[in-house]
């Protein structure tokens, strides 16, 4: 299964929905707190092309973007794929 990376921070409720997901797939995620340092925001932003949101995700890496485009990628059946891949 790819390894997967999530930028989140305290009290986002779609983080919270993101990670929920990811851990029903048995997804491995490696999460990391933007609020513990402005390098973490820039290094997310950098990685997401300037998307500054939280969540931002990545699944190896293919920058699947926030918790609406999870969520869109589960409904089209296409996340269990790019998990697997």
């Amino acid at each position: 299964m790819q390894a997967v990376e999530i930028y989140t921070q305290p009290r986002c409720g779609f983080c919270t929905a993101a990670l929920r997901l990811l851990a029903k797939k048995g997804a491995q995620v490696t999460e990391i707190d933007v609020s513990r340092g402005p390098d973490r925001r820039a290094e997310m932003m950098q990685r997401a092309k300037g998307r500054h949101t939280t969540p931002q995700i990545f699944v190896g890496s293919t920058h699947v973007g926030g918790c609406d485009d999870l969520f869109a990628l589960d409904a089209s059946g296409k996340l269990d794929a790019l998990l697997r891949s």
